[in-house]
């Protein structure tokens, strides 16, 4: 079946947008947090669950496997996994989204068996397993893998305790071993692991339930397993803004602003964005969980022209560093900044392909190598017909859509989906001009 695609009337650099944009719970934060209630000894529910495709999809797997998912109010989802009987991952529904793989570390820990298909989801390079099935062989485990996929056992009284060094920070690989550490015998530690704020909220979501974790948000986490569920909290825990969203609609009103108030945001999460659009010139008054944008006008333009902000240079690192995922928005704002800029992709192979469409669109951008790549502005862009070839690179195609000249047609919308609630009626909100048309 064909995808939704979105048709928007670009700006043509106008400044024009006012109003409120709401972020919604981090897409990032939501899955593990899913993953999770099989932990637990009875009905997690959990609020700001964000309406998008990879929650639908990994709610889809749990049912599978036995459990039952429901929707409640005000963007709670309530999971009871107390009949989950299943540890096989349903194979074309897995398939299709790479985080699915989160399901791996709670059902062997749980059942001692787990098997499931080689990953979906975004085409954004290599993204090896290996430090999955490095660290469950640590705790004790057997793996076999076969052309569609893997399959893991645990040894017969279960995983164990264990010192686990990743050879370089990875978020899902942090959350999938620290998910199966929390039943296993005796204490575990992950050394160089993923400081990310998604970490950390799952390591206090399954401290509420009485998991022993220490460590989150730092390098080093101790964990000590015990053989029995956790505890389902009194109190409903919240998953935290997506600071990816935040960031891209920081970006947005940047470029296309003349007075945005972006709300139930995190700004502490994406501090190195906001200290590097200040030094490029922008107008960011940050509060609690708010962050308001009002582009700066220089006093002399008795016209009004909007100021051009400077560019500035970007090295895509762990957090607390520049975030991987801002890389190809951050991208389209130097677009449109004075001066030349070196993007250095630090993570993932292959997350500059987007580049080549955005030259087409008008963009000075000259690829050096697949992580490198300089952007010179500023330049004005132009609207037309995009295939987004992942979440983040499509986020940045409907940035770069809205503030061309004349209109672009944006295909494969789904990947914006995929993390992103209804994201065209908060643009149109704002004043964006977008319309979805469904296949």
């Amino acid at each position: 079946m064909a995808d939704d695609f979105f048709i928007v009337q670009g700006l043509g650099g106008k400044r024009t947008l006012v109003g409120e944009l709401p972020v919604r719970g981090s897409k990032n934060a939501a899955l593990p947090a899913m993953a999770s209630a099989l932990l637990f000894d009875g009905a997690l529910t959990l609020g700001n669950i964000p309406l998008i495709e990879d929650a639908g999809f990994l709610g889809d797997i749990l049912e599978e496997l036995g459990a039952q998912v429901k929707r409640g109010g005000n963007g709670d989802l309530i999971l009871d996994t107390r009949k989950v009987n299943a540890t096989a991952l349903p194979r074309e529904i897995a398939k299709r989204m790479r985080a699915s793989v989160i399901l791996a570390g709670p059902l062997l820990a749980r059942f001692g068996e787990v098997s499931f298909p080689h990953p979906g989801g975004c085409v954004i390079g290599n993204r090896p397993i290996d430090f999955f099935l490095e660290g469950f062989q640590k705790m004790g485990a057997q793996y076999e893998e076969a052309k569609d996929g893997y399959r893991l056992r645990a040894p017969s009284g279960g995983l164990r305790g264990t010192d686990i060094f990743f050879r370089q920070p990875t978020v899902t690989g942090t959350e999938t071993l620290m998910l199966a550490a929390v039943r296993a015998h005796g204490a575990t530690t992950l050394r160089n692991a993923a400081m990310e704020p998604e970490v950390v909220f799952l390591a206090e979501l399954l401290r509420a339930g009485g998991a022993q974790i220490n460590g989150e948000g730092t390098p080093t986490i101790e964990i000590t397993g015990k053989d029995k569920p956790l505890r389902v909290p009194h109190k409903t825990p919240r998953v935290i803004p997506d600071r990816i969203e935040a960031g891209s609609f920081l970006i947005l009103a940047a470029l296309a602003g003349k007075d945005i108030l972006i709300k139930h945001c995190e700004p502490e999460h994406i501090r190195v964005l906001i200290e590097l659009l200040r030094t490029a010139g922008v107008d960011i008054e940050v509060g609690k969980d708010f962050m308001r944008v009002r582009p700066p006008v220089r006093a002399s333009e008795s016209l009004g022209k909007a100021q051009v902000y400077k560019s500035f240079g970007i090295k895509t690192h762990e957090y607390p560093g520049f975030p991987t995922d801002l890389q190809a928005p951050a991208v389209v704002f130097l677009t449109q900044a004075e001066g030349e800029a070196l993007v250095h992709e630090t993570i993932f192979d292959g997350r500059l392909a987007y580049a080549k469409d955005l030259s087409a669109m008008g963009a000075n951008i000259t690829l050096w190598d697949a992580h490198r790549a300089v952007v010179k502005g500023p330049t004005p862009l132009k609207g037309r017909e995009l295939h987004g070839p992942d979440l983040r690179a499509g986020l940045a195609y409907l940035i770069a859509a809205i503030i061309a000249r004349g209109k672009s047609v944006l295909h494969n919308v789904r990947f914006i989906d995929r993390g992103h609630e209804r994201i065209e009626e908060r643009l149109r909100a704002i004043g964006v001009m977008i319309e979805r048309v469904k296949n």
